[in-house]
């Protein structure tokens, strides 16, 4: 007697459908065709690369504070000729922040302090400390009497370009 001759019909028809799932689970699928493939894209083109700033002459000592901040001033707007203007101040300003420099001997700067915020535009006062330290050097500070401070007031239109205040002399 065989040991499937035990059990019942419903009970044979179950063992007989587990035995072909089991079976069925074994066999490997059918195999597919790849994709066809797909036409490739043009090569992107390179990133685009931020224009390198402008490249400033070497700075000079200056012999007096005037003759410093002159030059500073002509430094900030050289290093930043997109970011600033020069010309007639329009009316009225965007914001006006004023910053206290410190430099080194050699005209690095070692601190900048925000002495004034504006009251709108508050970002600007960012933009300018920003603006001071990427015209650095100044040169050297030996010749002045210390200590190696100047202030500096910004001028910003509405397009957040701004004019130092040591070069409005309308």
């Amino acid at each position: 007697m065989h040991c499937t001759d035990r059990i019942g019909p419903w009970a044979r028809r179950l063992a007989a459908a587990a035995l072909l799932a089991a079976v069925g689970a074994c066999t490997l699928p059918t195999p597919t065709r790849p994709p066809p493939p797909v036409p490739s894209a043009p090569p992107a083109p390179p990133p685009e690369v931020a224009p390198t700033p402008p490249a400033l002459p070497p700075p000079r000592a200056a012999s007096n504070w005037d003759e410093f901040r002159l030059q500073a001033a002509q430094r900030l707007v050289q290093a930043h000729p997109g970011a600033s203007y020069l010309g007639p101040v329009p009316e009225p300003l965007l914001a006006i922040p004023v910053l206290e420099v410190e430099l080194d001997a050699e005209g690095a700067v070692r601190r900048v302090t925000v002495v004034r915020y504006p009251r709108q535009a508050r970002d600007t006062a960012a933009l300018a400390v920003a603006a001071v330290h990427r015209a650095a050097p100044y040169g050297s500070m030996r010749r002045l009497p210390r200590p190696w401070k100047w202030t500096e007031v910004f001028l910003f239109d509405d397009e957040r370009r701004f004019k130092p205040r040591t070069l409005d002399t309308d």
